[in-house]
């Protein structure tokens, strides 16, 4: 209605005066100014009818008649020819007036009875205003196939639709009238649900959208409601229809019937009753878009026999662990971050703080405690932003902030200024906090806790062995239980530096300050600019060399600006100290200004030789097929990808093992927000990357560890083709 109403003051503007007094109550319904019906002499014959009211006309050019099944292999539409005349909206045009018939021929498939037609039109009054663009989805039913079958009412039930068949499910109804597509139908009307149990590990969904209505593919989950030691796979979608819609743009969608496999992950074999709960949502063609819904469906589960248990098993997305083994996991996984590329410079400044402070035990201890607060801290907020930012509906995860191109840009600024202080470029010294030397001498709390801080920070971007089933326990465990994981996380990156505090014979290991620890210092400043380059090259891939040049002169004029402040030494030059502080500030606000740098055409990462770009049809027509899938979810911004990568993905032998098992090499890419990349891993227990999942057929995917061996990928891939 109100795309009407600014259609008629458009008008209103753009005509006379005595037109202007036309107003929305003049005009008929679109439906009663253009009633529409429609028929099937044949099975190859249909025919649309418009019956125009007085007053009124149609375009030729605005008309058009589609199926919406790929069953009616059709011909171009059949229009008469129309009035011609020059119009003032559409230049030369053919019009309709009082009634008009188009007529779509073609070929119906065996076994299609009903077809869904998708109308097109637009038309006129006389009164000097034009309707918007009308779309209308009608079904109508096709005669028999055979002559011999009367095409009339024979008053039985209509034949139940192909495919899945179940008890107490009445077939969808049918008729060769129009679907009125005005009024809402219940959501259960508009979308029936059913599931049954296919095999012992595999369920099989159906979802029956009303005609007039359509699915989304990508706004659905499933899970295990009520259950014993039962997870769900990744649901198996055919192919689905590309669809533009108000509400989310172009989409992947369901206009008719669609049967769903849904692999059952079991850690139990016996016998067992189940409830699926299952979350979706769809549209009215044209009209409303309901809210998710939520069905459950309970289910009695067959014994499983032991071979598909190890099978579902191999998946490693089965039960989650329980609360304690998540702690203890999570633990492990902070404790190995220390190890980790990403980590290092920041613990290199930790090391040279514990160092300077060899001399006392209290002091060792009060490092170790600061800097220890910061990491959990920092650890505890970034799980609640996480969780936080997941409840509002956003696609997020491990690492999340490294997604966001400001924080990308302000973390390599950050680190190309701790390195020219590291370098003695400038010492901010205590007026600010103690900062600047706190991170670089004998810090104080402020700097211990900025440090942990820091170290957080940086420390996103990996992920580390263990911690893969902490992380998803924590995104589906209560908001509580999932904070402890995160701190528990933090504990383990804070655990070596809280020994060395408080066991004075690891304190006793540390070397005692000296004169070296200058020199130290200083060479400490080239891992942090190696870092800044790493996000920086980050930034580039995200939003282009744009972005990345504005992040290097802001940081020249920072450094500028540092610089003089260091120039000024104990001078006391007030105005000239804020002349160099507002340079800081003006270059920081040029890098930070990446944010409004539009993000340049990505090449996919099917542009590299032998891979395939990932997206879940094709996957699922890759498994259709028989074929073993190698699917990688990378990201530049993440270390432990880039190290599997170099060291095992890009090396001949894994080359030659896809080759051997005839494999196809998919790459998703989750630099940036991806929500179909999200959903992957989420369906395999996993919240960053790097993710490796290896397909074979219909078979239960197995997923392979964080930190790749080639041993470990070419075993996983002659499994697979075996």
């Amino acid at each position: 209605m109100h795309r009407l109403m600014l259609l008629l003051l458009a008008a209103w503007l753009a005509t006379p005066n005595l037109a202007r007094a036309v107003g929305e109550e003049d005009l008929l319904p679109i439906d009663e100014a253009f009633a529409v019906s429609v028929s099937a002499p044949e099975r190859g014959r249909i025919e649309v009818h418009w019956k125009i009211a007085e007053g009124y006309y149609l375009y030729r050019h605005r008309m058009g008649v589609t199926p919406v099944e790929p069953g009616f292999k059709f011909n171009p539409l059949q229009l008469p020819d129309g009035k011609k005349y020059t119009d003032e909206f559409f230049g030369d045009v053919e019009t309709y007036r009082h009634e008009v018939t188009a007529v779509l021929t073609g070929a119906a498939a065996d076994g299609l009875d009903t077809l869904q037609l998708r109308l097109k039109y637009q038309g006129c009054a006389d009164l000097g205003v034009c309707y918007p663009p009308h779309n209308k989805t009608v079904s109508v039913q096709l005669p028999a196939a055979s002559a011999s079958i009367a095409t009339g009412d024979t008053g039985l039930p209509a034949a139940p639709p192909p495919g899945l068949q179940l008890p107490g499910m009445a077939a969808p109804a049918t008729g060769g009238g129009l679907i009125d597509t005005g009024a809402a139908l219940p959501e259960d009307q508009a979308f029936q649900f059913e599931a049954i149990v296919q095999s012992p590990t595999v369920l099989l969904l159906r979802f029956t959208p009303a005609p007039g209505y359509y699915l989304y593919r990508d706004r659905s989950t499933f899970e295990v409601a009520v259950g014993e030691g039962l997870r769900v796979g990744q649901p198996a979608w055919p192919p689905a229809a590309t669809h533009f819609d108000d509400h989310f743009g172009d989409v992947a969608v369901y206009f008719d019937q669609v049967e769903v496999p849904l692999p059952l992950l079991r850690t139990r074999g016996e016998a067992q009753s189940m409830t699926l709960a299952a979350t979706f949502q769809g549209c009215q063609t044209d009209g409303i878009c309901y809210q998710p819904m939520t069905r459950q469906i309970t289910l009695t589960l067959p014994p499983a026999p032991a071979e598909a248990l190890h099978s579902a098993a191999t998946d490693a997305t089965g039960e989650l662990p329980g609360f304690f083994a998540a702690i203890l996991l999570a633990l492990a996984g902070g404790l190995i971050l220390n190890l980790m590329p990403c980590v290092l410079p920041v613990l290199s400044l930790k090391v040279l703080g514990l160092a300077g402070s060899g001399e006392s035990a209290e002091k060792a201890r009060a490092h170790a405690l600061w800097y220890t607060a910061g990491v959990l801290v920092s650890f505890g907020l970034v799980g609640l932003v996480a969780l936080g930012l997941r409840e509002a509906g956003l696609a997020l995860g491990w690492g999340f902030q490294l997604q966001q191109p400001a924080v990308v840009a302000a973390l390599g600024t950050l680190m190309f200024v701790l390195g020219l202080s590291l370098s003695g470029v400038f010492n901010i010294g205590a007026g600010l906090g103690g900062i600047g030397q706190s991170l670089t001498q004998k810090s104080g709390a402020a700097g211990d806790f900025f440090t942990g801080v820091l170290a957080v920070v940086v420390a996103t971007p990996c992920t580390a062995p263990f911690m893969g089933g902490a992380l998803a326990f924590a995104f589906t465990a209560p908001a509580a239980l999932a904070v402890a994981i995160f701190v528990a996380l933090g504990l383990g990156l804070a655990l070596p530096f809280l020994l060395v505090g408080f066991v004075p014979a690891l304190a006793r290991l540390l070397p005692r300050p000296g004169a070296w620890m200058d020199t130290f210092k200083q060479v400490l400043a080239f891992p942090m600019y190696l870092t800044a380059v790493w996000l920086i090259w980050v930034l580039g891939r995200q939003r282009g060399v744009d972005a990345v040049a504005l992040v290097l002169i802001g940081m020249t004029v920072i450094g500028a600006g540092l610089w003089w402040w260091g120039r000024l030494g104990l001078d006391r030059r007030p105005l000239q100290r804020l002349l160099a502080m507002l340079l800081v500030g003006l270059g920081l606000g040029v890098a930070l200004s990446v944010g409004s740098v539009a993000a340049p055409q990505r090449g996919a990462p099917a542009s590299e030789e032998g891979v395939v770009a990932y997206d879940a049809a094709a996957l699922q027509s890759l498994r259709s097929d028989g074929r073993v899938v190698f699917v990688n979810m990378t990201a530049d911004w993440c270390v432990t990808c880039k190290a599997n990568e170099k060291t095992v993905l890009s090396q001949e032998r894994f080359k030659q093992a896809l080759a051997e098992t005839n494999a196809v090499y998919m790459k998703g890419d989750w630099t940036n927000v991806d929500p179909e990349i999200t959903r992957f891993l989420e369906s395999h227990g996993a919240y960053g990357v790097p993710l490796y999942v290896v397909y074979a057929g219909d078979a239960a995917p197995q997923k392979l560890a964080t930190v790749l061996t080639p041993d470990m990928v070419e075993q996983a891939l002659r499994d697979a083709a075996h």
